[in-house]
């Protein structure tokens, strides 16, 4: 016969609460590539501290102009000294670390007047990052995992239409994930109409330099009620996106406030993570080994 099980209420409300944390249990994503002097790419994945890496940027696209990639201080793209990054990017994937491509930024000149353009820098972007076939593919052999959308100046014209013409590549055997970084006012001023469309995967919205919906002296008010409208949208996991850095941007939250906060975060079906600007602001606070328990 066998024995009655002494196991106890207690004990098992524990591995419950475990199995609870683990599904919600989020990973970090961050910024690299706008800073010469934040490491290496290789060094940054090598850490093991992020999930995703989002090289920025691709800053010059659409409107007929040659797309031109910006990596700051790591390396010259027009005499193709970027390549160099390929082994780098394939040694993070060989880490389970995603890399993907971050298109538009603050600074740059990109927009896109007609669906055909659309159509135009989509080609391009395939042939160049994610799959395809070029021969002058900027980062060289490497196949990054996606494209993500930081739209953030031209106007909030077909940005609709590259995700639909991305998204169809993924028949061709591999998924092209795509990823956007709205700022917190809902909906998002360029991409907001584009994320209705339910081909973005990752969400990362930028809960700083937005006063309105960001995080300020002890206030968390402002950025739960927005944080609870971005998760309403039709994608797979949204991030609460955050600067690493007091300077960095405003919004900065302390480490002790943000552990506090993020399991009112976590309780969405949709929460993802963290991310984070940037890899060199983390690098000089050291922001994420204080959050990286609680994420």
């Amino acid at each position: 016969m066998a024995s009655k099980s002494s196991t106890s209420p207690a004990f098992l409300f524990s591995i419950i609460l475990d199995l609870v944390v683990g599904i919600n249990g989020g990973g970090i994503a961050i910024y690299w590539g706008q800073n010469g002097n934040e490491g290496t790419l290789a060094e940054a994945c090598a850490s093991g501290n992020y999930k995703f890496v989002n090289l920025a940027f691709l800053n010059v696209f659409g409107n007929g102009q040659t797309p031109m990639i910006n990596l700051a201080g790591h390396c010259d793209p027009s005499s193709g000294g970027c390549t160099g990054l390929s082994s780098e990017i394939k040694s993070c994937q060989a880490r389970g670390v995603k890399v993907t491509l971050s298109i538009g930024g603050g600074v740059g000149s990109y927009y896109l007047p007609s669906a055909e353009d659309a159509r135009y820098v989509a080609t391009y972007l395939w042939d160049n990052f994610p799959g395809g076939q070029s021969s002058s593919r900027p980062l060289g052999d490497a196949v990054l995992d996606g494209i993500d959308f930081v739209i953030a100046t031209g106007t909030n014209q077909h940005w609709d239409d590259l995700a639909r013409y991305l998204s169809a590549y993924s028949i061709s055997g591999k998924k092209v994930y795509l990823a956007a970084a709205p700022q917190c006012p809902y909906p998002d001023a360029w991409v907001g109409g584009a994320l209705q469309t339910g081909l973005y995967y990752y969400v990362w919205v930028q809960f700083y330099g937005n006063p309105p919906c960001e995080y300020s002296s002890g206030n968390m008010g402002n950025l739960e009620d927005a944080w609870n409208q971005w998760t309403s949208i039709p994608a797979g996991e949204i991030f609460l996106g955050l600067p690493a850095s007091a300077d960095a941007s405003s919004g900065f939250i302390p480490a002790s406030n943000l552990t506090s906060i993020l399991p009112t975060v976590k309780g969405s079906a949709k929460y993802g993570g963290v991310m984070l600007w940037s890899r060199y602001y983390d690098g000089q606070t050291r922001y994420i080994s204080s959050i990286k328990g609680s994420v």
